[in-house]
């Protein structure tokens, strides 16, 4: 015969007889014995009445769901949140669609779907050209599809491309860090030397016509890398570097700073020379003098 145990209702406290088996099984998973589902319902069932914390209305609650803060309802709850910690707040904001300006909270620009649709105005390919010019004005360069992405998107869609459009507005393309090769457009100073690009030409150039004498393509020190330009300075050495592509490839960017530590470790002297150093043209007599003004004779 199966030894029995003998064990008390949960809910009735009636004595009731468990197999060993089940008895180590509710003694391990920590469940309660019924002499019958009618009691172990009645037992589950059971509520307690509660008062809300925040509007003191009666309610009822099962007692497994009681828990040390309890509401009658998820509003009270958030209420109860935003009274004690009110910097989580959401401000509200108003909606960009001129004719609703309904105010409402979220990330988004417009309250909802159909005032999006009626806010966004379409521009023609002439106004596109114009906000272009406006922007490249602003920037003093050539603006990159990221620093304008929604311009971008809505020239993207009227001429095809970024670069369409920027060439349509009479400017010269970026080049994009997705591409890993990129040409080079060799030109030759006045003094011979050979620049990888018309910029670096406008700065060879200046620096033959103020007499400051300068080499092409130093290398750095236990390295492969090469400065643009080595200036001949008393006692001390001076790269001098023009970063045209900086802000415009991770890469690029990269580089630009391991030059930066290497200069740093063997003690030389680093000019930078940057796209808005030198355009417009105006600006490049200015720029170099201050950046040069300790060769200047």
């Amino acid at each position: 015969m199966t030894d029995l145990k003998k064990v008390f209702c949960k809910n009735c406290k009636k004595p009731i007889y468990r197999s060993v088996g089940r008895f180590n099984e509710n003694l391990k998973f920590g469940w309660n014995f019924y002499c019958s589902r009618k009691c172990e319902y009645q037992y589950k069932t059971q509520r307690k009445i509660l008062a809300c914390e925040y509007c003191n209305e009666k309610f009822a609650r099962a007692l497994s769901a009681i828990s040390p803060h309890n509401y009658c309802s998820s509003s009270c709850a958030a209420k109860q949140s935003n009274f004690i910690a009110p910097r989580y707040r959401v401000k509200p904001k108003v909606c960009a669609y001129e004719e609703c300006r309904k105010r409402f909270r979220g990330e988004n620009k417009y309250c909802s779907r159909q005032c999006g649709k009626s806010g966004r105005k379409g521009y023609t390919p002439e106004q596109l050209i114009k906000l272009l010019k406006q922007t490249a004005s602003e920037m003093q360069r050539t603006p990159a599809k990221r620093d304008v992405r929604t311009l971008a998107e809505r020239c993207i869609t009227t001429f095809g491309s970024w670069n369409k459009a920027i060439q349509t507005a009479g400017f010269i393309p970026n080049r994009s860090h997705d591409n890993r090769m990129y040409k080079r457009v060799n030109a030759k100073a006045i003094d011979g030397h050979v620049c990888d690009s018309i910029s670096e030409l406008l700065i060879d150039n200046w620096l033959d016509k103020n007499n400051i004498l300068h080499e092409r393509d130093a290398y750095y020190p236990t390295t492969h890398h090469k400065a643009d330009w080595k200036i001949f300075a008393k006692n001390k050495e001076l790269f001098v570097e023009y970063f045209g592509l900086a802000n415009d490839s991770p890469r690029y960017d990269r580089s630009i700073r391991e030059k930066e530590m290497l200069c740093k470790k063997y003690n030389i002297h680093l000019i930078g020379i940057y796209p808005k150093d030198i355009y417009p043209k105006n600006y490049l007599e200015s720029s170099l003098k201050n950046k040069f003004r300790d060769f200047l004779h």
